[in-house]
């Protein structure tokens, strides 16, 4: 086994927090991680009593909320003992059972996770075991119990800046509270995003941008300029093609003010237009592999006002010489004119070619859809629409990256 000093070999943390100041906490058997990189030390030191009152080796679940005092008591579960921590001191008379303290939640539990008002209608508690989530309203008591469907089971989870993760091992997922069902494409490498680790961010410069070319995992985002260059959004990763050169640079680099999760993007005018969330970026584009895209004024501005759309959208382009914005949204496709002003998207029209696409693109040669590891390529936006086949089948590493071989993914 790998050494649990080195946060970057554990393929899986026992429970994930984050205290008052927004610092992460992770917890693996009897250590803890603060941060993103300072080293392990004993939960024990942080959380006295964790450990060596009770000769805990690890903690099954970790939840916090806030009392009417301000203070912020933070739980460990485990087994079917909960532990209240009051400014990391425990509080008189706990342990106690998970029964009395949140009637109707079960014991050995996998996760918990805070949700107040208003991200969940009442402020309630996320408890997660195999499969079953049980939502506990905190004033009441009440227990909603339902399926969790749309990501593996969680082994941590946690709340960080009004958003809400779920670790399935080393990989997260970001989850809707609510629903809690996964928006967007996930799951993604914790390693990549909650965890600075040297050897998975700072791989050689080479080997890197080999790896981005070859490893057939998903775009989040692709566009095509006039002269044929393109652009391309993977997780944190910004990727180009530049007179037929491949490069690979981390999007905070590249684009001031964005650093992941991108939705769509679309070319015109010299410049590149990011839509992610509810926001619209636009920067000029550069086409100097490692130069910095200088972002426009006024920018970023509401989806709303600039395409007149609501998100979240699936893929925007633009096709050369045009100044239409095609939006695809689901199995729907909407045409913006950007010479009217305010924006009014023409009435949808199906796009039931495919149940959903990841990106898609406008170039010389018409319209590429892409969906995983391949795309689709059809002469123009409408013979898109009325295709009723699915075109040939091509794949983007090898036609678009110019990568013959197969490089996995980074574990």
């Amino acid at each position: 086994h790998a050494p649990h000093d080195d946060r970057c070999s554990i393929l899986e943390f026992d429970a994930v927090t984050v205290n008052d100041e927004g610092e992460l906490y992770f917890f693996k058997d009897d250590k803890l991680y603060k941060g993103f990189y300072a080293e392990a030390e004993l939960s024990n030191k942080t959380f006295i009593e964790l450990d060596d009152q009770h000769h805990i080796g690890h903690v099954d679940a970790h939840g916090h909320h806030d009392h009417h005092d301000q203070h912020d008591h933070q739980f460990f579960f485990l087994d079917n003992k909960v532990f209240s921590y009051d400014e990391h001191k425990l509080e008189k008379g706990y342990p106690k059972d998970i029964s009395e303290v949140f009637p109707g939640i079960p014991d050995h539990l996998d996760a918990a996770v805070e949700c107040p008002k208003p991200d969940c209608p009442s402020d309630s508690v996320l408890f997660f075991k195999g499969q079953k989530i049980y939502h506990y309203d905190i004033k009441t008591k009440k227990v909603d119990e339902t399926e969790l469907k749309s990501m593996p089971n969680c082994t941590s989870a946690f709340r960080y800046m009004g958003h809400y993760y779920c670790l399935h091992g080393h990989h997260f997922s970001m989850f809707d509270p609510i629903n809690v069902e996964v928006h967007g494409k996930y799951p993604k490498d914790i390693r990549g995003y909650f965890i600075r680790c040297h050897h998975f961010d700072d791989n050689t410069v080479d080997e890197h941008i080999e790896r981005e070319r070859c490893s057939r995992v998903h775009l989040d985002s692709i566009t095509e300029e006039e002269d044929g260059d393109l652009f391309a959004f993977r997780d944190h990763h910004f990727l180009s093609v530049i007179n037929h050169t491949f490069h690979s640079d981390k999007i905070q680099i590249v684009f001031k003010g964005l650093h992941s999760d991108v939705d769509a993007a679309y070319s015109h005018e010299g410049h590149i237009h990011v839509i992610k969330g509810d926001m619209v970026y636009a920067h000029k584009v550069s086409h100097t592999p490692g130069d910095t895209f200088e972002p426009l004024d006024g920018y970023p501005v509401p989806l709303k006002e600039e395409l007149g759309i609501e998100s979240p959208v699936d893929a925007a382009f633009i096709c050369p010489g045009k100044d239409i914005v095609y939006v695809i949204k689901g199995t729907k496709l909407y045409e913006v004119d950007l010479k009217v002003k305010p924006p009014v998207p023409g009435k949808p029209k199906p796009f039931t070619t495919f149940k959903k696409i990841d990106t898609a693109m406008c170039g010389t040669k018409g319209v590429t859809v892409v969906i995983g590891s391949h795309f689709y390529h059809f002469g123009s936006p409408m013979l898109m629409l009325a295709s009723k086949a699915i075109p040939v089948k091509h794949d983007v590493a090898k036609e678009l990256f110019g990568c013959d071989h197969y490089i996995p993914p980074k574990q």
